[in-house]
């Protein structure tokens, strides 16, 4: 499967590209936005970090918003920003709701019937999106990790949990870390998934820690605490509470950021972090 290069403009010495291309998985044209320090576009194999992120975003918010761009150059990383839901597929009701449907696919793959076909986001990201980075771009398969924000931060813990050994590492900003339990996910859920929440577990990071205790893990997260979702829809305290109970506070790393709230300009202000925790584990 080809790509198709949409645009291209210059960045810190490297070169940021859009590409589409026709996604099997979601059955639609597709968006993702990569960043390719000087070092890949000199012909070198480097390391990449897969972003995905939060409710109504598309491939651009994280580029154009997080400052990402000039500490990724600086580690000589490439950046793969996909899009957040399939576009342009018209089923009914896709569209009724900024938290349910388009730029709203949570990083599942559907089951239910009417939704089944197209939301496929899990394989999307697991599967298909890198098979084609890592064969026509040069980003070494082998040194990749994930990270993302809100629902993209669900999502990226929840990849990195069931595919541990595909990921180096993984961090999240405000990741809405127990959907099964909130009225995000259980509204996401019920709808992608059906009515029998069992199922749902799967895509759960507090419901996978529980799950997965043989698998040591080094995990950053950033909440702030002025994020007016905190309680209600992230549930971080009770991710806290969780790796706390399990023995496993050491494996994670979760800092409440007094007075920061749920935007871009909290990410821009601790992406440096997230770019050394991840260059740590890339260039290990």
């Amino acid at each position: 499967m080809s790509l198709t290069e949409i645009s291209r403009n210059k960045a810190f010495d490297g070169q940021l590209v859009k590409y589409k291309h026709t996604s099997d998985e979601l059955e639609c044209d597709m968006n993702f936005n990569v960043f390719l320090p000087k070092e890949a576009v000199n012909g070198h194999q480097v390391p990449g970090i897969y972003f995905l992120s939060g409710l109504t975003c598309t491939e651009d918010n994280f580029i154009q918003k997080s400052g990402a761009l000039a500490e990724a150059a600086k580690h000589g990383v490439a950046l793969i920003a996909p899009d957040t839901s399939p576009r342009g597929v018209s089923i009914e009701g896709d569209s009724d709701s900024w938290d349910f449907g388009t730029g709203a696919g949570f990083y599942v793959d559907a089951t239910e019937p009417k939704w089944a076909k197209n939301y496929r986001m899990y394989s999307y990201i697991v599967k298909e999106l890198p098979s084609l980075v890592h064969n026509q771009l040069p980003v070494d398969e082998n040194r990749i990790s994930i990270m993302g924000h809100s629902m993209g931060g669900h999502g990226a813990l929840t990849i990195f949990l069931k595919n541990p050994t595909k990921f180096k590492t993984v961090s999240a900003f405000s990741p809405i870390a127990n959907p099964i339990n909130c009225p995000w996910g259980q509204k996401a859920f019920s709808n992608y998934l059906g009515s029998d929440e069992s199922t749902w577990k799967q895509y759960d990071t507090l419901e996978l820690i529980k799950s997965h205790l043989n698998e040591k893990v080094d995990v950053l997260v950033d909440v702030g605490t002025a994020d007016g979702f905190l309680e209600n829809q992230l549930k971080v305290n009770t991710l806290q509470e969780t790796v706390t109970a399990l023995g496993r506070k050491s494996e994670f790393n979760i800092r409440f950021q007094e007075g920061y709230d749920h935007s871009y300009f909290f990410i821009s202000t601790f992406i440096a972090d997230h770019i050394n925790h991840h260059v740590k584990s890339l260039k290990a």
